[in-house]
């Protein structure tokens, strides 16, 4: 059984901010955000989690193995280093979806994005080291089957990220209400899904929704371990496996 520690990360009070005293310049909007994202990855990554933009002002991050001191550190050092801070939801389930949506709710309890009063929140509940497991988090890498010779070679750069888009947008979807996983899109063709104990007919279920929906053609790696981190490395050696074997689904367990 998984047990996804599930962290919500939303920058307090932004949207007022970007536009007071008036409205701030996109170029340099877009650069803090491309930054902070760049230092959560870091913060995140050295301990072995992940963290995912989604809209840049709220992030998700996967941070078993996190305590609630990496989490204070991580708001103390965001808070002395740009002009915003950050307020944490954390929650951990079987359910990566059910996990967010409670971590979520910590962070709504205590008022809205846009409320002046709320500051650094760092509230919810994080595994505790005795409960930590090697089956915690599953992790899928997902990859669109020669996306460079039927897109990237074959159309121009935005309508090849049109369609790697249609494909990304119908596999969140479908993911999401079918197997309760939360997936992000992490730049060229690839797509990388936490996810609860599924097997291998739930990701060729996926796959096969998405070549029906979006005619996009899908290969998916899965590894499962303690952290983010060692199951996403399982996931991409099972993907080259997969593109090896030219097989749509590749289990490393």
């Amino acid at each position: 059984m998984t047990n996804t520690q599930v962290t919500l990360v939303q920058i307090d009070n932004y949207g007022p901010w970007t536009v007071t005293p008036e409205p701030r310049r996109e170029a340099d909007l877009q650069t803090l955000q491309s930054r902070l994202y760049a230092d959560l990855s870091q913060f995140i990554g050295n301990r072995d989690g992940y963290v995912f933009f989604t809209r840049f002002d709220n992030m998700i991050a996967v941070t078993n193995g996190l305590g609630v001191d990496d989490h204070a550190l991580l708001q103390e050092s965001i808070a002395n280093r740009y002009p915003v801070t950050l307020s944490l939801g954390v929650a951990a389930d079987p359910s990566p979806a059910r996990a967010l949506a409670d971590a979520t709710e910590h962070v709504q309890a205590a008022g809205s994005a846009q409320d002046k009063g709320r500051t650094e929140i760092l509230d919810g509940r994080i595994i505790r080291e005795d409960d930590r497991t090697d089956d915690d988090v599953q992790i899928a890498h997902f990859d669109v089957i020669d996306a460079t010779g039927n897109y990237t070679d074959q159309l121009n750069a935005y309508d090849s990220f049109i369609e790697i888009e249609q494909g990304y947008a119908a596999l969140m979807r479908y993911m999401r209400t079918a197997h309760d996983s939360l997936s992000f899109f992490v730049g060229g063709d690839n797509i990388i899904a936490t996810c609860p104990a599924l097997e291998r007919r739930d990701y060729e279920d996926a796959i096969e929704h998405v070549e029906s929906d979006a005619d996009v053609s899908l290969r998916v790696g899965v590894g499962r371990a303690r952290n983010a981190q060692a199951a996403g490395m399982d996931a991409k050696h099972a993907l080259e496996v997969g593109r090896a074997k030219e097989t749509r689904v590749e289990l490393e367990w």
